[in-house]
């Protein structure tokens, strides 16, 4: 085994750590840091043996179409609901409502922590139990819930938004929710009636679907998904169905019975606890945590039990009380999807598209090409979030001594493109920051550091709990330029650009838990960031919702309502000029055509091209008629069209 690291990644707000080589992964201790016995994954190590020549002769671009129409090439933002409004305080979570959760306190004074207030300041409540920020952090909640949400949809549609995805709602102590207690409920704390609906839930067999009630919550959740179909557009829920988290139902009740409980299958058990035999009851939690206990998996997948109540659950958010899909989510997200096995993929591939035709299956998989290959072969997901999109524009656009030429910028990305054909390409989530990385605001801040594309290495780095040196201030006016020209390439680049809630606002903040903040709205007055983790301060960072940089968005998005070959059209590259830093490119479709300048440069440029000389181009930022030659500013985008 060689190339042997120790990754500390925190995931779902718990600091998990990994001992990684090239072909696996080895989990230490979340909480004690203890090594834990060094195993095989069993995901991995099967997704690692398939061989590399499937890999490498898999007709992808012969592929029929297998994506949704809908999905193609639209704009999609990504929201963390607790973080984005409080639209019910009455519903607001209680410190008992975090029972399960990291960190692990629910005794220690708490109360919904003031919306608009320094970031990184500890409030009173948070002092009187003596832990540190980062501690405080991960325990903090906002209040936001789906009241919220539905209350700002307006704002959102006005962003030129096509589609919303929501990081999971079901029902979770955490207040980030990848640790379900359950999959056919949402949070109670999301819902108007917290504890009828807790009331409620106790009433039902999760075994027997016909008896599950639809709480407040629930209803709550189908409002919402009505109010966002009215306004044509679309809604997709994040599916964790790899782990549960330890108060979940199934695991409570094996917990208790052991071999007797009805869920005894659920999870992988290596010991039942005996008193004779002087055993004790372990069991595998996900990547070796034990709060997440992982769910069962054999030759064909996730095994029997769960299996069917994923399916169960599938169908009741699809489908909600057999009124039609039409009343239903549009689609999944799918979390760490690598960590179940191909088989259960297929199937549940098949299910979802028995319930709607039209349904979007999104995964997330922070995997080169050859090894996200076998999912988008047509049987299993329509698209990925799109990491190796992020990868490349970051190594061009936000390193500087060590950016990417121009030249080896356009041949990363032809390869990406053609890797699984053209409509996975215009289903693709071209994302540039997200729930797990750092916001594009201080991307642009910490140049030449870590390689985003170096995933474990950047997380962690990208920590300012891992990393104090990391620059998590609001970003200058410079760096605030560069943000502005990468948005522009994401709008207008092949594919269908995600943005995360807030990003259009001017927020800024490092990696997990920082990029989480609750969102900046323009009719709240904010406290100045000032200030650091250790509670010294600095000069005020001002927080305002930055107005200039969401009419940017809008007119990006407005561009691509307004120009088909935007969102469908082919891509020509025209010119990668590494000396001043200058790359153009067309979407052409038919007689329609846009033309894109990018000067990556600190200095201005003259751009000419034969392409200007066959039609009438205008500027469509400007409105102004552009000629055979045009001029482009500093780190800054010409976007032409001839109609």
């Amino acid at each position: 085994m060689n190339a042997i690291s120790i990754k500390i990644i925190r995931r779902h707000g718990a600091k998990h750590r990994f001992i990684t080589s090239r072909s696996y992964i080895y989990p230490l201790h979340a909480n004690t840091g203890q090594i834990i016995k060094m195993t095989k994954h069993p995901i991995f190590t099967s997704v690692l043996l398939v061989p590399m020549l499937l890999f490498l002769t898999a007709p992808a671009l012969a592929q029929t179409d297998f994506t949704p129409q809908w999905s193609k090439g639209i704009v999609w933002y990504q929201i963390f609901p607790e973080r984005f409004s409080n639209g019910d305080p009455s519903n607001d979570p209680k410190a008992s409502d975090q029972n399960g959760a990291y960190p692990f306190d629910v005794t220690s004074p708490f109360q919904i922590h003031p919306w608009t207030s320094d970031w990184y300041q500890l409030q009173p409540y948070e002092q009187q139990n003596g832990k540190n920020i980062y501690f405080q952090l991960q325990r903090r909640r906002y209040g936001g819930d789906l009241q919220g949400i539905l209350n700002k949809l307006d704002y959102i549609q006005s962003l030129g938004v096509n589609a919303i995805y929501l990081t999971p709602v079901f029902w979770s102590p955490s207040s980030h929710k990848y640790d379900a207690l359950c999959y056919h409920h949402v949070d109670p704390t999301f819902g108007p009636d917290p504890a009828g609906d807790t009331k409620m839930m106790t009433q039902e067999d999760p075994l027997k679907p016909e008896t599950w009630v639809w709480t407040k919550a629930d209803l709550l959740a189908l409002k919402l998904i009505e109010e966002v179909h009215k306004r044509k557009m679309y809604i997709i829920f994040d599916g964790v169905f790899n782990h549960l988290g330890i108060r979940n139902f199934a695991f409570q009740d094996v917990e208790k019975n052991q071999q007797a409980s009805v869920y005894k299958d659920w999870f992988t058990v290596k010991s039942w606890r005996d008193s004779v035999a002087g055993t004790k009851f372990e069991y595998q939690g996900w990547f070796g945590v034990k709060t997440l206990p992982e769910l069962k998996e054999d030759s064909t997948g996730i095994v029997a039990g769960p299996k069917q109540y994923i399916f169960n659950s599938t169908q009741r958010w699809m489908n909600p009380m057999n009124k039609g899909a039409s009343h239903g989510i549009d689609g999944w997200r799918l979390d760490v999807a690598y960590d179940v096995g191909h088989p259960f993929w297929k199937d549940w591939r098949k299910w979802v598209r028995s319930i709607n035709p039209n349904a979007y299956m999104t995964a997330e998989l922070v995997d080169p090409i050859e090894k996200t290959r076998p999912y988008l072969g047509g049987d299993e997901f329509d698209a990925t979030m799109n990491y190796n999109f992020a990868f490349i524009v970051h190594d061009f656009f936000v390193q500087d001594t060590s950016a990417s030429s121009v030249t080896e910028f356009d041949r990363r990305l032809k390869e990406l493109r053609e890797a699984f054909g053209e409509n996975v390409a215009l289903n693709m989530q071209n994302l540039m920051n997200s729930h797990d990385a750092t916001r594009l605001a201080s991307a642009v801040a910490n140049p030449d550091g870590k390689k985003f594309g170096d995933w474990g290495k950047y997380f962690n780095w990208s920590q300012k709990s891992n990393n104090k040196n990391y620059n998590a201030r609001k970003p200058t006016a410079e760096q605030r330029q560069k943000q502005k020209l990468i948005i522009a390439f994401q709008m207008l680049y092949p594919g269908s650009p995600m943005f995360f809630y807030g990003d259009e606002a001017g927020m800024w903040g490092a990696n997990d838990p920082d990029c989480r903040k609750p969102m900046v709205w323009p009719d709240q007055k904010y406290d100045a960031e000032t200030f650091n983790p250790d509670q010294s301060t600095h000069s005020p960072d001002e927080v305002v919702f930055d107005r200039d940089l969401v009419d940017w968005y809008k007119k990006l998005t407005g561009l691509r309502g307004k120009y088909k070959s935007i969102r469908l059209g082919n891509y020509t590259t025209l010119a990668t000029d590494d000396g001043q830093k200058v790359y153009a490119f067309s979407r052409k479709l038919g007689k329609e055509e846009v033309i894109v300048v990018i000067n990556r440069s600190d200095n201005p440029v003259s751009f000419t091209h034969a392409a200007l000389k066959k039609g009438k181009y205008k500027n469509l930022l400007t409105g102004q008629s552009a000629g055979n030659r045009i001029n482009v500013n500093a780190m800054d985008v010409v976007v032409l069209g001839n109609k």
